[in-house]
């Protein structure tokens, strides 16, 4: 069968109509992956016999009318910092090449519950630290659409799966736009959802205040669909939050029936919109603007004026509780142990061996920040500023109902174009506020890069828990 861009309620349309079952569904899958998965690089690891096992076992239930879900027996693919059971998760680590998971994810739990089948271990920018898929450990993952090119990071896997259709949707996670650039990088639709809204037990925590689960898919119905299966309150996660959680696959229906934004106030932070911007970018973000309009969404300027410190409040944020969360991988509590002579020296040779540069990188200044004389210089005061950048987005929310604006300043770039870290960071310029804030967001297709043929993106981001409202907004866009 013809898997292009394939969705999910696509596939469940066939499977309850008996017109594919869930094994021919896996295989087909499959031989997608083994025809072009050497040049992608997205899968560090698939359990072929328990996958088509699972789909013979849905092909079963549907048999004799007891199905789990709409969706039973359809596959989808793990980012490789989420638990899956008897899996193996690195999170694209040497440090953690042996691990396998004792438990499943909660989200993981969750789509396993409905009949979903989790299959593959996704490969990622080490520890989820990057922007281009570039630092695993084990090997590249390049862009379905041009493999010159990045992919996007952290979730690189988990969009150049989705894009080179070798599962339907995946999982990934978002600390500061590691779904939503990725997503923007390889065309294809990604979620940060309001931080609380998923489960993060199971997940390996990069910065516990950032951190996300989220869907990547090939349409916003597809999102929610993930999302409802995904979200809601799990008492084994102190941050998981207690509102009712659902409804999202009607509310991108709703919007793909209307096709229409009318009622709808969009803001533009004038922020978001500088001189920063590639042309081919600038160019598709006009358009965008344009076809709102056209679609009956009113546009409003807003500002966004503490955004400016996003990126650096970041990465004191950010790598302050990396050197936290990462303390408990020295060869003694968890990960792979070198031999040495003496306690600390296991913890130098095991970390040192185990840890790739990023990482290192990472730790260095996250224990930096936090160290006596230098906390309230830095870690305090970021704290601070992050509390602006989240008053920001409130009072920009205020005047308007969602907000829109670019994911990238550019499209995705070809492999060591960006050899300087800072360089690097920057390339999240436009998603890290948004982690600060914990407010939602989605990465959709917008258009095409005339001088790179590379697809851009826009982003539309939604008060903490509005994710109804922006899937809505973004089905009846992409309509």
């Amino acid at each position: 069968m013809d898997l292009k861009h394939t969705t999910i309620h696509a596939l469940s349309n066939e499977l309850n109509a008996g017109k594919i079952s869930s094994l021919e569904l896996c295989q087909a899958y499959l031989k997608n992956i083994d025809a072009r998965d050497n040049e992608i690089g997205a899968f560090l690891e698939i359990d072929r016999e328990h996958m088509l096992a699972a789909a013979q076992e849905a092909d079963s239930r549907r048999a004799a009318g007891k199905t789990l879900s709409a969706y039973d027996g359809i596959p989808i693919a793990v980012k490789d910092n989420i638990c899956v059971k008897d899996e193996r998760c690195s999170c694209a680590s040497k440090i953690l090449e042996p691990v396998k998971s004792p438990y499943d994810a909660t989200a993981v739990a969750a789509l396993k519950k409905q009949g979903f089948i989790p299959f593959g271990r996704l490969n990622m920018d080490e520890f989820a630290m990057g922007s281009s898929c570039e630092n695993s450990a084990f090997k590249t993952t390049r862009n379905p659409l041009d493999t010159s090119r990045v992919p996007g990071g952290s979730s690189g896997g988990s969009a150049a799966c989705v894009a080179a259709d070798f599962a339907p949707a995946a999982l990934g996670s978002d600390t500061g736009g590691s779904i939503r650039q990725p997503a923007a990088f390889c065309g294809v639709v990604g979620v940060k959802p309001t931080y609380g809204r998923v489960s993060r037990y199971g997940l390996v925590a990069f910065a516990s205040s950032l951190d996300q689960i989220g869907p990547l898919c090939n349409d916003a119905e597809d999102a929610g669909i993930i999302l409802d299966a995904i979200s809601g309150f799990d008492p084994h996660d102190s941050t998981s939050l207690p509102d009712a959680a659902g409804g999202f696959a009607d509310a991108a229906r709703k919007g793909l029936e209307t096709g229409s934004l009318a009622g709808l106030k969009f803001g533009l932070p004038k922020e978001y919109f500088t001189g920063g911007l590639d042309a081919g970018v600038a160019k598709v973000m006009d358009e965008t603007i344009a076809k709102v309009k056209a679609l009956g969404g009113q546009i409003v300027d807003v500002s966004l004026p503490h955004t400016k410190y996003a990126v650096a409040v970041y990465y004191i944020i950010a790598t302050a509780e990396a050197s936290a969360n990462l303390a408990r991988f020295d060869g003694i509590r968890y990960g792979s142990r070198q031999d040495a002579n003496g306690l600390v020296d296991t913890y130098y040779k095991s970390r040192g061996a185990g840890f790739g540069d990023e990482v290192k990188r990472r730790i260095l200044l996250g224990t930096y920040v936090l160290s006596s004389g230098y906390y309230d210089a830095y870690y305090l005061r970021a704290q601070r500023v992050r509390t602006l950048i989240r008053k920001d987005f409130e009072e920009a929310f205020k005047h308007c109902d969602l907000l829109l604006t670019p994911v990238t300043p550019q499209t995705a770039f070809k492999f060591n174009e960006k050899s300087d870290p800072l360089q690097m960071y920057l390339s999240d310029i436009f998603t890290i506020a948004l982690n600060l804030s914990g407010h939602c967001g989605i990465s959709i297709p917008a258009g095409i890069d005339g001088a790179t043929g590379m697809p851009v993106a826009a982003q539309i981001m939604a008060p903490a828990m509005g994710e109804a409202t922006m899937l809505s907004a973004a089905a009846a866009f992409m309509k």
